[in-house]
């Protein structure tokens, strides 16, 4: 397909590639790869992003790696510039519409291809949507500069949780490849640096008031909490030995953002929250980790929304007993 989209994008004066709204280090590593090809390519390409970047391996990997991305609300957008979307999907909550066309989508989360975009390559079987663009310079037998591979190395890192989470082979043939470029001494250290002295807080509400039952962990967080470090708190309470799943909620704004983690195939993270959240948001991701929104914050019962989540659970539990006994 990347042939195709260059040689698509090649008479425009200027091409957008759009992250999801909060980007993660997958996200705008992901860009900033296909940034590098596109220049390579004679194209005029801008990263562009909604949101804001919440987490410090993020803003510290865009510092350090020189990544230049634009938050929408700085500058105008030139309605005529076509619209790549990577790391995300049009149609999803945390993908903006901006003016322009969409005119592809890079993405490896568990989405349905968008009948109005000419180009897809959706991977979902990938860990990382860095693996894919790693892919693209294999294909185009492109020389990955050391900044670029540095960033596909974090962002492949971070998706798959240093390779502990839905890892597929051509996430290891990358890693392997971005291994021998990247530049290690500054990819650990911004690895190794995910959280700062104000997100402690967060820890300790969650520790004061996480809810275990059946090996399900509980957390609303009322006060709010960015989504990203809602990620990686799920993470940490998923490496406590007795919990299997983690549901974290918080209301932010007008709206309640659930994050899910899951490390047992028969909950699938990303079935179970779209089941949670039908008739009252939407969400998605993959099988060990998802996240979505609940539109209505003022309606949002978190005891209530946990009980269903259980009931999601009990029924997929049995969906599997019965497929096993066949």
């Amino acid at each position: 397909m990347i042939d195709e989209l260059i040689g698509f994008l090649k008479d425009s004066p200027g091409v957008y590639i759009q992250t999801h709204d909060f980007p993660d280090p997958d996200a705008a590593a992901s860009a900033f790869g296909l940034r590098h090809l596109f220049r390579q390519r004679g194209l005029n390409p801008e990263i562009v992003y909604a949101g804001e970047m919440q987490t410090p391996t993020l803003l510290t990997m865009v510092e350090r790696l020189a990544i230049p991305v634009i938050n929408i609300k700085d500058t105008e957008l030139d309605p005529s510039y076509p619209i790549v979307i990577v790391d995300g999907c049009k149609g999803n909550k945390n993908v903006t519409d901006l003016p322009g066309e969409e005119v592809a989508v890079i993405d490896h989360h568990l989405v349905t291809n968008p009948e109005s975009v000419k180009f897809s390559d959706i991977r979902s079987h990938y860990g990382s949507c860095s693996t894919i663009i790693a892919d693209y310079f294999d294909r185009l037998d492109e020389t990955m500069p050391r900044e670029v591979a540095t960033a596909l190395y974090i962002g492949l890192e971070v998706d798959t949780a240093l390779l502990t989470r839905k890892v597929d082979a051509d996430d290891l043939n990358a890693f392997g490849k971005l291994f021998a470029l990247t530049d290690h001494a500054l990819a650990n250290r911004i690895l190794r640096n995910h959280i700062q002295t104000q997100d402690l807080s967060f820890y300790k509400y969650a520790i004061d008031h996480l809810k275990i039952k059946d090996r399900v962990a509980f957390c609303y967080f009322p006060q709010g909490c960015n989504q990203n470090l809602m990620g990686i708190l799920g993470d940490f309470f998923l490496a406590l030995r007795e919990v299997n799943f983690v549901l974290l909620c918080a209301r932010n704004g007008s709206m309640v953002n659930v994050s899910l983690r899951s490390e047992v195939p028969e909950w699938n993270a990303s079935l179970v929250i779209r089941k949670a959240l039908e008739g009252i948001g939407n969400g998605g991701g993959h099988a060990e980790m998802a996240g979505g929104v609940v539109r209505d914050a003022d309606q949002f019962q978190p005891e209530l929304f946990f009980n269903a989540i259980e009931m999601i659970l009990a029924e997929e539990d049995l969906r599997h007993q019965s497929i096993f006994r066949r």
